[in-house]
């Protein structure tokens, strides 16, 4: 019986595909990220490989920076409620009592002092539709106030879960320039920042206060701080068209910027418990059961 002719021929031209090394290969062009899924969408992708022409994972920008998408729908929802609440209340403009100026200012300034919570009640509703509008808006107002709350959470976690993917990504970046930018001091500089803010307010609110509103400096400074802090206990307010229009615009700046502060102190108490974290992350070694995590495709393979 003749014998088969030698395979030389075959092995030396082209070669034959193999599944199992396509499959390998596949499975090194593609990485996986996995996140969860209470985390706030952002994107967030991979980094390249390291090389001249890859870019670092981009760092992570203030608040007073670029405006957030969060930021930007916080407003629009604001600017929507102030509309809405203004034409509501000067529908029912002769619904109210006590100190009237300008019937769509005074609707403005009653829809502010609402949302805020401050309540002076130097403006009140008089009449049961006034009432029952008024009681809407004061649960849209504080539902409103949660969800400037959130949305500063979800920057905060946001934030944190950035800071964690380049400690993951150390090989792109460097150890050294993660644990720089979880060491800075911007949770602190911002703090100051906002404390300082809120001073030159409560300082403008005072002396606008003794100026047009012609109370006493203590006086003034009582009002500032009963309305920053949501008091509103009432025996001091604002009462002129001049005063009312500053108030519109004074008591929401305040009043967030605030909120905004104790974020910030928040967020400083929290920068020492990222930087441990990101130190475990960066000096904890590789055991085998990350290498089986590792292998998504289950092939056996790590790329």
């Amino acid at each position: 019986m003749a014998c088969d002719s030698p395979r030389e021929p075959l092995l030396s031209g082209s070669s034959i595909p193999n599944p199992r090394m396509s499959s390998v290969a596949t499975a090194q062009k593609r990485r996986v990220l996995r996140r969860a899924r209470s985390a706030p969408q952002a994107s967030l992708a991979p980094p390249a490989p390291a090389g001249k022409d890859s870019d670092p994972v981009p760092l992570a920008e203030s608040i007073f920076g670029k405006l957030h998408p969060s930021i930007k729908q916080v407003a629009v929802y604001l600017a929507i409620y102030l509309g809405l609440g203004t034409l509501s209340f000067y529908f029912v403009k002769d619904d109210f009592i006590g100190k009237k100026t300008n019937n769509l200012l005074d609707a403005l300034y009653f829809c502010v002092v609402t949302m805020t919570t401050v309540g002076y009640g130097d403006l009140v509703p008089n009449s049961s539709a006034a009432k029952l509008l008024a009681c809407l808006f004061v649960f849209t107002g504080m539902a409103l106030v949660a969800l400037i709350m959130s949305k500063a959470a979800d920057y905060l976690a946001e934030k944190q879960e950035i800071l964690l993917l380049k400690a993951m990504h150390r090989d792109s970046i460097g150890p050294s320039e993660v644990r720089k930018e979880a060491g800075t001091k911007k949770a602190k500089y911002k703090c100051l920042l906002a404390a300082g803010i809120i001073g030159v307010l409560m300082a403008i609110g005072t002396i606008f206060l003794h100026r047009v509103e012609n109370l006493g400096l203590v006086d003034s400074f009582y009002c500032v701080c009963s309305t920053v802090t949501t008091l509103g206990y009432g025996d001091k307010s604002f009462s002129t068209s001049g005063g009312r229009l500053f108030a519109v615009v004074w008591i929401i700046l305040s009043t967030l910027g605030l909120a905004q502060l104790f974020f910030y102190v928040a967020e400083v108490f929290t920068e020492s418990r990222q930087r441990e974290l990101v130190n475990w992350v960066l000096a904890r070694k590789m055991t085998a059961v990350d290498l089986e995590a590792a292998d998504i495709d289950s092939d056996g393979h790590v790329g």
